[in-house]
């Protein structure tokens, strides 16, 4: 064998792959309390909520309770109880398990209100838990972004979440750009991804994106299924519903929130589809900015890697309507960069969209060698790049500005730009000021 190749095998953290003689702990199993409480939505974030929890099978029937987040100790005394829908999943790695998933969908709230809810059954309930809604009216917020999670995610995943909370705790939702966990379909994995969010998830909404390793070869009684989505996916992730195909059903959609749409792509399969869907979805849109997620990065920055099919399909509609941000993952390495209005104008600050790929969790691949060279006849330049180096985002939306932010783990700024939108609805690229005036 190659020399280096050995080397490179011997540096291989292999501690990144779950031990085969496994045994679940007692926070990976099913118990007759709620656990992996999520909340997400499938409506209007200004007046609905929706919230997900697990339980083994002894709780047959469930329920949420909300209630006005008021200052007073006793504030649940004018709460509201409202029934779950409860489905049975069926688990097959690493064991066959069957276990229980609830969820409810808040309905009639009101905008800008600060709720408390728990979710349970009998004596069986969770803590009480706040979220606010969103405002009915565009108006500044900020959100979080990570790309792939993936691997060891309870290990090394947890303080990136943490961080990112920790850096920006009013965070209206967290954008999760595909491989949350790297084996689909093995709830071990599911439940480290929970635990490392842990209350992070039950308080801040997440918009969760379908990766490559979210599909999985599936066996059922001895049937082969072939390559299948997730089969947690559907059960612990309430989704908006789009007119797409059923194959891409609660992995494509979008969501409105304070003046942005936000679009959730899959990148996995029918692409053809979905550029109809975004045409349509894109063609109506009332919000002064736009952010497309999807998996596999438009321009890829992984050595070796390309996503051909994504450009020749989906750029064309992005670039009609100047999607503003794309956000997206898969590649492992870090990757800021822009489509210029004219290419043969390098220098202006005028741009059609600002393009992320990014990685969170700990697993890395090396940067392609010639950058995006290979991509600049189709109109994109690179602006800023890194390897090794788990991020996550902060993007803040005020007005006529958009701010990107990429934070490392400690803490730390690595990179950041802002986006002006102007009346005409043009938009101007300018470098982030620190509050000394210093550029990053």
């Amino acid at each position: 064998m190659n020399p280096r190749l050995l080397l490179l095998l011997a540096a291989l953290p292999f501690t990144l792959c779950a031990h085969p003689d496994h045994k679940l702990r007692h926070w990976e199993q099913a118990s007759p309390d709620p656990d992996r409480i999520i909340l997400t939505w499938t409506g209007d974030p200004s007046t609905t909520q929706a919230v997900s929890w697990r339980t083994d099978t002894s709780i047959k029937e469930a329920e949420a309770e909300i209630a006005l987040a008021l200052p007073k100790a006793r504030f649940d005394e004018g709460g509201e109880t409202i029934k779950a829908r409860t489905e049975k999943l069926e688990l097959s790695d690493p064991a066959k398990v069957v276990v229980h998933y609830h969820s409810v969908e808040f309905t009639g709230l009101e905008p800008d209100t600060l709720y408390a809810y728990r979710v349970g059954s009998g004596d069986r309930k969770s803590e009480w838990i706040q979220f606010r809604t969103a405002k009915a009216k565009p108006e500044p917020f900020s959100f979080l972004y990570f790309g792939d999670a993936q691997n060891s995610v309870l290990s090394f995943w947890s303080r990136i979440i943490r961080a990112a909370y920790k850096k920006a705790p009013h965070a209206a939702f967290s954008i999760h750009a595909g491989d949350l966990v790297d084996s689909a379909h093995k709830d071990r994995e599911w439940a480290e991804w929970f635990k490392a969010g842990g209350w992070i998830h039950s308080s801040v909404p997440s918009i969760p994106v379908s990766g490559n390793h979210e599909y999985a070869g599936l066996k059922i009684d001895g049937k082969d299924k072939g390559n299948q989505l997730s089969i947690q996916w559907r059960s612990q992730f309430a989704l908006p519903v789009a007119d797409v195909p059923e194959s891409l059903a609660e992995t494509v959609y979008t969501l409105d929130y304070q003046g942005v749409r936000i679009i959730a792509l899959n990148s996995n399969r029918e692409i053809e589809a979905q550029a109809k869907w975004l045409e349509t979805v894109l063609a109506k849109n009332p919000c002064k900015w736009t952010v497309v997620t999807m998996h596999h990065p438009m321009f890829s920055s992984g050595s070796g890697r390309d996503n051909a099919k994504n450009r020749k399909v989906l750029k064309p509609v992005i670039d009609k309507y100047q999607v503003d941000l794309l956000l997206q993952g898969h590649d492992h390495t870090y990757a800021r960069g822009h489509t210029p209005l004219r290419m043969a104008d390098t220098k202006s600050n005028q741009i059609k969209s600002l393009y992320v790929n990014s990685v969170s969790g700990p697993k890395m691949y090396q940067f392609r060698k010639d950058g995006w060279n290979t991509y600049k006849p189709e109109g994109v330049l690179l602006d800023r790049k890194a390897i090794n180096t788990p991020f996550f985002q902060v993007i803040d939306v005020d007005g006529e500005w958009l701010t990107y932010r990429a934070f490392m783990a400690n803490g730390e700024l690595y990179d950041a730009v802002k986006l002006r939108k102007l009346p005409n609805g043009s938009k101007e690229l300018h470098p982030w000021k620190d509050d000394l005036g210093k550029e990053r």
